[in-house]
């Protein structure tokens, strides 16, 4: 859709409002509304104005004008929203020099592309996220210099504090895999959420419970492009949120928000198509191509250096143990859902074949995470490295000899931010992450989160020290 064909749809629609949005390097959707006669050929073109100083991560306050483009392809009619609400995502501008914002996520992914395509090796990447989060009753938070506790609550979890409302059909931990209702007690929640989703031209390939207890589910969506599939992430996020708060419920993408039980990973399928054919596909293991076992390489030998992109947050790291269906180690196997990539079994149609990385989370910002997993699994491609033989058993019933020599994910957030400071070359080479996103990235998150956690006393200290 052209800037002519927007116009024309935003008047045939009835439009009133047009909201004008955009992603910060965290992850996070802002938004500014006009009223649709404000939205001109001009604006659409030269951009519209706002604080840059004001998102963090962002510019200085001496340097805060910057401008927002939308694009016109992206127009969806927010469900939400009244009077009737179209959608624009937009890239950010320097004003001053006209050029695309370095920092905008958007622009770096967009970046990312077009790297794929100067390599020669594929002309289009797809990816298929398989996004999982949490939908509690309430919850309850408070961090202060004297106080620092959460509390949460759902309906079907078997620690129910409610049990006067409760009709006794709780899920135990670990056991919420796919259970009926009224065991599943947010079906409707996840169905009118993908009702939605495919209203925006957002196909929805299955939704269902997940194993942990406490409303844990998941929703795939259809692959698609990278942009395209880091803006789907972005709208499945708001969408599912808006939905459960409508049903007075609340929804979290935080990797593990619950002790003793599976946390919630962004399982993401990829593969690489060439002159309209699956290149992944082959004669070799798994009915791989050596160019999708390279891929597979590259990933694994750079898991650690995109690590704080792909689980950038603290808490990522307690999903990350063993005993979670979540991977530590850097191997990969067919169907073993212990490895850090799985290469799935389902269909032995050529263009079928995939391979999966389990090892991100949710919170990440998808624009910056899905891009920085093709720079790695390119890297394999063009280095050639061989990802090793497969490991076909389950990894923590070997023993601590025969699981010594294998290479592990970082253990947390601190050495992860390390090793990408470190080893940043591989993203910044692709000309679409540059140092200073980096080098913002890596200092906000040391100081606001690293330092904030290690110099906090936390309930569990009181739990084990309070009366030493």
């Amino acid at each position: 859709m052209n800037i002519d064909e927007l116009l024309h749809y935003l008047k045939a629609e009835k439009v009133k409002y047009v909201d004008i949005r955009f992603v910060d390097i965290l992850g996070v959707w802002h938004h500014i509304t006009l009223p649709v006669h404000a939205l001109d050929r001009d604006l659409l073109e030269n951009g519209i104005g706002f604080d840059g100083s004001s998102i963090k991560l962002w510019q200085e306050i001496y340097e805060s004008d910057m401008l927002l483009k939308p694009d016109p392809s992206s127009v969806r009619i927010d469900p939400f929203m009244e009077p009737k609400t179209a959608v624009l995502i937009s890239e950010v501008y320097d004003p001053l020099t006209g050029e695309p914002y370095p920092l905008d996520p958007r622009y770096v992914a967009k970046k990312v592309h077009d790297y794929l395509k100067s390599t020669g090796i594929a002309d289009e990447a797809y990816f298929g996220p398989e996004v999982e989060f949490f939908i509690f009753d309430r919850v309850r938070y408070k961090l202060n210099s004297r106080e620092a506790l959460y509390e949460i609550d759902s309906m079907e979890a078997i620690w129910n504090t409610d049990k006067e409302e409760g009709l006794g059909y709780q899920i135990r931990h670990k056991e919420g895999y796919l259970p009926v209702p009224p065991w599943d007690t947010l079906h409707n929640i996840r169905a009118e959420t993908c009702e939605i989703l495919e209203s925006l031209g957002i196909p929805v390939e299955a939704f269902h419970h997940e194993v942990a207890t406490g409303g844990q589910g998941e929703i795939d969506l259809k692959y698609d492009t990278l942009v395209n599939m880091a803006d789907k992430i972005m709208w499945y996020k708001y969408i599912l949120r808006n939905v459960a708060k409508k049903y007075g419920k609340t929804v979290t993408f935080m990797p593990k928000p619950i002790t003793g039980d599976n946390g919630s990973g962004m399982h993401v399928h990829m593969s690489l198509w060439k002159d309209g054919k699956n290149i992944f596909a082959g004669e070799g293991y798994g009915g791989l191509s050596e160019t999708a076992l390279h891929y597979i390489g590259g990933i694994l030998e750079n898991a650690n250096r995109i690590l704080a992109f792909t689980n950038p947050t603290i808490n990522s790291f307690k999903r990350l143990v063993p005993g979670y269906e979540a991977p530590t180690y850097l191997i990969y196997a067919r169907r073993n859902r212990s490895a850090a990539i799985r290469v799935p079994m389902y269909s032995t149609t050529p263009s079928s074949k995939r391979i999966e990385a389990r090892f991100p989370d949710p919170s990440s910002n998808p624009y910056l995470a899905l891009s920085a997993l093709l720079i790695a699994g390119i890297d394999g491609i063009r280095r050639k490295i061989h990802p090793g033989d497969p490991m076909e058993k389950n990894i923590y019933s070997l023993s601590d000899e025969e699981r010594r020599n294998l290479p592990q994910l970082l253990p947390g957030l601190e050495e992860a931010l390390r090793s990408l400071s470190d080893n940043r070359k591989l993203l910044t080479s692709t000309g679409a992450f540059s140092d200073t996103l980096i080098d913002k990235f890596v200092s906000y998150k040391m100081e606001k989160e690293v330092e904030l956690h290690r110099t906090t006393v936390t309930p569990t200290e009181f739990f084990l020290y309070f009366d030493v």
